[in-house]
């Protein structure tokens, strides 16, 4: 096994490598006819060989000697790395050699995603940041001995380098959706006052951005909802209810890093309006750099066969009529090109792309009611076996192009066709 000293200078390296243990080589073929760009690869553990007992910090190398950015993930939660990951760009059919070495100083890249979370515990106390929470069932905004609302920006909020969501973890449920103007992360202060207090001070413009979905009765883009035989069923609560269907949400940071981070939510003991039955819902979201888009991965236990997993995107704007589009034998895309924003200020291109295998057509919310104004993605789900899909959201100001409904659609196409495309990964 060859050991060298690498002794590099990077821009964006702020840490001294000052040593390093064995390297080698990861080679990355695209067996696509489709150009890659931001394409996220997964080492896991037991791919790699020699990987350092003590603590060590991978250094990824590019082919011209570039670094590229890279972080290990404890996803299991046992304090030991599962696995290893990056993104890259790879030419159509085309292949890229990859040197991994392993060094004692965790090199520091700039960030490409973030996730905020925070809480405060009393209406009078500030907000602290934290890594997990469980919202029960009486701890609702409006339930009695509450009535305030605990959570910075109504939950977690996670982004990329083009684009945020949010997941409102007070018991509704629904996800919404942060316009970008710039690459970098949003200031750690969105959602709270100077004095760590709860504030909505992210509906006006700011230099990174702003809110800008209206997502009234929805599940927003990408929320969950059920629906048993033809009726709806809301997975939560609306703004103003005392009472969950849900007797208690947990949410925990399974990683966060600056080219991935990766949240979990647990709905547990999850009682439909008026049907007796009770469900499990856990989903995983997660994001990294490049895509106006974030991945879930959802599952569902309780099944009694008459049920479809709903995946939704608000319908508030009913000018643009939804389109299906099948993208080769994978993916069916869900899309809409309309002003899904307050006030219908601006183009909002919105979009689902969802596995193929497991989707059963789309259906349309009622115009008002507990579950509303939405289009929803209609899967056939096996119990507490994982639907993993995508969220789109193409804002005029993020991307001028989006303000075209074909470059919108064009956009999304190629999206779903850059998931699609295999990488073959080769250790050596």
């Amino acid at each position: 096994m060859e050991r060298k000293c690498l002794f590099v200078s990077f821009l964006t390296l702020s840490c001294s490598l000052a040593s390093c243990v064995a390297h080698q080589e990861v080679v990355l073929t695209n067996r696509s006819s489709v150009a890659l760009t931001d394409k996220a690869i997964t080492l896991t553990r037991n791919q790699l060989r020699n990987v350092p007992a003590a603590t060590a910090f991978p250094l990824l190398l590019g082919q011209n000697g570039d670094t590229i950015a890279s972080q290990l993930d404890d996803l299991d939660g046992n304090n030991q790395w599962d696995e290893l990951f990056f993104v890259t760009n790879l030419p159509a059919n085309g292949k890229q050699t990859v040197r991994l070495a392993w060094v004692d100083a965790k090199p520091q890249y700039t960030p490409r995603t973030s996730v905020k979370f925070g809480k405060r515990t009393s209406q009078h106390t500030p907000v602290q940041p934290r890594t997990s929470d469980t919202l029960w069932a009486n701890q609702l905004p409006k339930s009695p001995g509450y009535g305030y609302q605990p959570y910075q920006t109504d939950g977690p909020m996670w982004e990329n380098d083009k684009v945020g969501f949010r997941h409102y973890f007070d018991g509704r449920n629904a996800k919404d959706l942060f316009g970008k103007r710039v690459s970098y992360m949003s200031p750690e202060m969105v959602g709270l006052s100077a004095t760590g207090a709860v504030e909505d001070n992210y509906h006006v413009m700011q230099d990174w951005g702003r809110d800008i979905m209206a997502v009234g009765n929805s599940a927003g883009i990408g929320g969950l909802a059920l629906m048993i035989g033809n009726e709806f069923y809301r997975l939560g609560i609306l703004p103003n209810d005392s009472v969950n269907n849900v007797e208690s949400s947990s949410f925990r940071i399974l990683t966060e890093g600056p080219v991935r981070s990766k949240m979990e939510l647990v709905h547990r003991n999850f009682k439909p309006d008026g049907t007796g039955r009770t469900y499990t819902i856990k989903e995983q979201p997660a994001i990294w750099p490049g895509m106006y888009a974030y991945q879930n991965t959802a599952a569902i236990s309780g099944l009694k066969g008459d049920e479809f997993l709903l995946i939704g995107m608000n319908n508030l704007d009913r000018t643009f009529p939804l389109q299906e589009i099948h993208v080769d034998d994978q993916w069916t895309v869900l899309l809409t090109h309309d002003r899904e924003t307050y006030n219908k200020e601006w183009i909002l291109g919105l979009a689902l792309i969802v596995p193929r295998s497991t989707y059963q057509g789309y259906t349309e919310a009622p115009t008002s009611g507990r579950l509303a104004q939405g289009y929803f993605a209609k899967m056939k789900p096996r119990d507490n076996q994982p639907i993993t899909y995508y969220a789109v959201g193409g804002w005029e100001l993020s991307n001028e192009a989006f303000k075209d409904a074909a470059s919108f659609r064009q956009y999304v196409v190629d999206l779903a066709r850059q998931l699609t495309a295999d990488v073959e990964v080769q250790v050596k």
